[in-house]
């Protein structure tokens, strides 16, 4: 049975690793600081930073079937119940993109819950290339494993205050892809918001499925935000995704930037498109809002 704990500062003292490894260095190594090393250097000119102003935020561990899994939490201070949206990462882990985006979140008024869901392969933040990340890290992280670690990431919302009955879920890139295969997973998501991520693909033992496979069945509806120019995405399969959605009545959709290509969002990297990225920010609390994540 799955175990939780409560949050990491409150085991420092009182556990440990056997190896006598302190979970206060365990925390903060697997969390990182900064930015992921496969994207290093970040275009500062670009980058958005959030303050905490009003926000309880911290670092902590849910313990799942053993394994020790951070999760980054950003919520309004004060605030009781507040709806819940599960922040996905891109490939790179939980850096500090994807922190700050969670702060952003929880500016709105939500728990953001950012968990790393890489932990068991390793640190994504710090490969030191995309192609040794994917090696790594990302063709080591089975879908089953993400969607049952997010299931106890949304008990343990519900554990700390959070009104998991408004669940939503965003996700980034890889991310985006998992925004879409959860959301068709736990029926207790009420909105999904997937930004670029993969739609089609070959099976295979990690991923027997794929977006485009679960699409006919989904019942939760999922904004898709992506871009023309993504030349990893192409609009054909935005189009074969479209269509495999028009079998069932999620009331799933579409927004397409023709100016943007791939992370487009990511205001620390050099193909951020700032007016689509604000522009897919507001689509994207409305959606929420709209479907009742509010």
């Amino acid at each position: 049975m799955k175990d939780l704990v409560q949050d990491g500062d409150s085991l420092v003292g009182a556990s440990s690793f056997e190896d006598g490894v302190d979970r206060r260095v365990f925390l903060k190594a697997a969390l990182g600081t900064g930015f992921a090393a496969a994207v290093v250097p970040v275009v500062a000119q670009t980058l958005v930073k959030t303050d905490v102003t009003g926000l309880a935020t911290g670092d902590h561990i849910i313990v799942i079937d053993g394994q020790d899994v951070p999760v980054y939490r950003a919520q309004p201070e004060g605030k009781a119940n507040p709806p819940v949206i599960l922040v996905i990462s891109e490939i790179f882990g939980v850096h500090e993109y994807v922190k700050d985006v969670a702060r952003r979140f929880a500016k709105q008024g939500y728990m953001a819950l950012a968990p790393d869901l890489f932990v068991r392969a390793g640190d994504a933040a710090r490969e030191p290339n995309i192609a040794d990340l994917m090696k790594n890290i990302v063709g080591k992280t089975p879908d089953a494993q993400v969607m049952s670690d997010l299931d106890t990431v949304v008990t343990w919302a519900k554990q700390k205050g959070g009104d998991t009955d408004k669940l939503g879920i965003t996700g980034f890139c890889w991310g985006g892809r998992i925004t879409w295969l959860y959301a068709s997973h736990n029926p207790k998501v009420k909105a999904g918001v997937a930004w670029y991520g993969r739609l089609v693909g070959e099976p295979n033992s990690n991923s027997p499925r794929h977006p485009i496979d679960i699409a006919p069945n989904l019942k939760t509806p999922v904004l898709g935000l992506y871009g023309a120019k993504d030349t990893g995405i192409p609009l054909d399969s935005v189009e074969k995704m479209r269509s495999a959605l028009d079998k069932g009545n999620s009331g799933s959709a579409f927004h397409i930037y023709p100016n943007s290509g791939h992370a487009f969002h990511a205001d620390y990297r050099p193909s951020f498109n700032e007016l689509d990225a604000k522009d897919g920010w507001r689509r994207a609390l409305d959606w929420f809002r709209k479907h009742g994540v509010v």
